[in-house]
């Protein structure tokens, strides 16, 4: 994460693993049940500027599904021992998970625990990822194209290099400078973070 995250002002550092066999948490916690919730209520330690991840198998864990999701800075303040990233355990380097294991499952929704959106949000109208220099995309990105431009109204190609798209792994490989500063602003203001 350290080294897709380069040139933000940010920087991770491992203080603590737990390790704890729930076989009822592993196999269903999820966006907002009861599961994930006992999870976090039991695991969650910090402050907002305290990244908590925590590795289940969202059911089966066969690609199908879900590969994580995280709360957004802006919500701490309501639920505190809800923040965090959960993250599909074969999406880590060298995971079993095809397309989705070198780690950037993991960068995207810590992009989402920083502030930002998916570059598809809104679609081809709106006000997007409130990113001013992230193109517009009408959906998210499958696989790796070698271009795509799902918003041919709209200026730019579709982001899908970027962190917070949907592409495979392999693909992504970018941040942008508008991204960058949308972080800066929500770390600041929700995780008193100062970068």
């Amino acid at each position: 994460m350290n080294q897709h995250y380069a040139g933000t002002g940010l920087s991770f550092v491992l203080k603590k693993t737990t390790r704890t066999t729930n076989a009822s948490w592993f196999s269903t916690a999820g966006p907002e049940n009861s599961m994930q919730t006992a999870m976090k209520n039991k695991l969650r330690e910090g402050n907002a500027s305290t990244l908590n991840i925590y590795s289940v198998g969202f059911e089966s864990g066969d690609g199908e599904g879900l590969l994580g999701y995280a709360t957004f800075p802006s919500d701490y303040s309501g639920a505190p021992k809800d923040d965090g990233v959960v993250l599909l355990y074969s999406s880590v380097p060298g995971g079993s998970m095809p397309k989705f294991n070198q780690g950037k499952t993991l960068t995207h929704e810590v992009g989402h625990w920083l502030g930002l959106y998916h570059t598809f949000q809104g679609g081809c109208t709106g006000s997007g990822d409130l990113v001013a220099d992230t193109p517009a995309s009408e959906s998210p990105t499958s696989g790796c194209p070698t271009t795509r431009n799902s918003c041919p109204n709209s200026p730019g190609n579709d982001p899908f290099r970027n962190y917070m798209d949907y592409s495979d792994d392999a693909c992504m490989n970018q941040i942008t400078t508008g991204q960058v500063t949308r972080i800066k602003q929500q770390v600041l203001t929700y995780r008193s973070l100062t970068i």
